[in-house]
C-alpha cells in the first residue's frame, strides 16, 4: 500500500461518486461523515469559511477501503476505520502535501493509531480531548412510568430557547467550538444549526427537556444533543424526549437511530440502555499539538 493510493478532492460530489457507496454501506459507524457531508451538500462549503474542505478516499484495485473529510485546516480530520498501515499511509500522504491537522476524531483504534502515525511523521504530541460511546437503537422501550406531558416539535418561535439551551449544553460538556460560534452569532455554523429540535413539555406547556436529530441520511439519524436544565433533571424528561424523537424517526422510515453518550456518565448511559440503545463502540478525539504546518 502506497501513500498515493489516497485520492483527495475539494469537490463533495466527486468524492461521493467514488466513496458514497462505501460510506452508505455502514451508516452507523459512518454517522459523522454522512451527516457532515449532507450538510455541506445542502448549505455549501462556504458556510464553514473561505477555505475549501478536503475529502479523501483510499482505493485499491477499484475498491474503496476507507475515507475521510476535513472541513478546513482548523478542524479535525474525520476518517472511517483504518488499519495501522492505512493510517500510516494517510499520515504520510498528508504530510507530503504539507497539510496541517489540529486533531483527529474517529473510532478509538483508528484515532489512536492515526495520532501515533502523525506523531511519527511530524513530531506532534497527541492529547486526548474527547471521548464518547456510540449507541444504536435496538427495540424502542419507553420508560415506565413516563412523565406527564408530551413531545412537541420546536418552531421558529422557540429559536431563542433552543439556542440558549444548546449553549448551556455546551457549557455542561465543555464544548467550546460550538459555544464560540453561538456567542459570535453564527448559529448556523455550529453543529446544531441544521438539527430538528423537539421539546418535552409538561401538561401546562412548559418545556422541560430538549432533544434534536440530524436530517435522515440513507436511513440514519443521529440524536444530538439531549439536554435538560439542571433544576429539572431526575424526573424522566430526558428519557421521554429521547423516546419521542426516536419514535418520530422510526415513523418516518429511519433504519438506524444512533447517539453518542459519555461512558463516564453512568446516569445517561443507563437511561439510553433502558430505552433500547445498544453500545456499538467507543470514539475518541485527539488534539495534535505542535504539528508541522504547511
Amino acid at each position: 500500500m502506497r501513500p498515493d493510493d489516497w485520492h483527495l478532492t475539494d469537490d463533495v460530489e466527486e468524492f461521493l461518486a467514488r466513496a458514497g457507496e462505501f460510506l452508505e454501506s455502514r451508516p452507523t459507524p459512518h454517522t459523522h461523515l454522512l451527516t457532515a457531508i449532507e450538510k455541506i451538500r445542502k448549505r455549501g462549503p462556504a458556510e464553514h469559511g473561505t477555505e475549501a474542505p478536503v475529502f479523501g478516499h483510499l482505493e485499491r484495485e477499484g475498491e474503496v477501503q476507507a475515507a475521510f473529510y476535513r472541513l478546513n485546516s482548523h478542524r479535525n480530520l474525520n476518517p472511517t476505520a483504518l488499519s495501522p498501515e492505512q493510517a500510516d499511509t494517510l499520515a504520510a500522504h498528508l504530510t507530503g502535501l504539507r497539510h496541517s491537522l489540529p486533531g483527529v476524531l474517529s473510532d478509538h483504534d483508528t484515532a489512536t493509531t492515526f495520532a501515533e502515525a502523525w506523531q511519527r511523521h511530524t513530531g506532534a504530541t497527541a492529547v486526548r480531548s474527547w471521548g464518547a460511546r456510540l449507541h444504536r437503537l435496538g427495540t424502542l422501550t419507553p420508560p415506565e412510568p413516563i412523565p406527564a406531558g408530551r413531545g412537541r416539535a420546536a418552531g421558529e418561535q422557540d429559536r431563542d430557547q433552543v439556542v440558549r439551551w444548546c449553549r448551556e449544553f455546551c457549557v455542561d460538556v465543555g464544548e467550546t467550538v460550538s459555544m464560540d460560534a453561538i456567542d459570535a452569532g453564527s448559529w448556523s455554523t455550529s453543529r446544531f444549526g441544521d438539527r430538528h429540535f423537539t421539546f418535552w413539555e409538561t401538561p401546562d406547556g412548559t418545556p422541560a427537556s430538549m432533544a434534536a436529530v440530524t436530517s435522515m441520511t440513507v436511513g440514519m439519524v443521529r440524536i444530538d444533543p439531549v439536554y435538560t436544565p439542571a433544576h429539572l433533571r431526575a424526573r424522566g424528561y430526558a428519557g421521554a424526549v429521547t423516546v419521542a424523537v426516536s419514535r418520530a424517526a422510526l415513523n418516518t422510515g429511519a433504519t438506524d437511530v444512533v447517539l453518542f453518550a459519555d461512558p463516564a456518565n453512568a446516569t445517561s448511559s443507563a437511561l439510553y440502555r433502558r430505552i433500547g440503545f445498544v453500545p456499538v463502540g467507543d470514539f475518541v478525539g485527539y488534539d495534535l499539538l505542535g504539528a508541522a504546518r504547511g
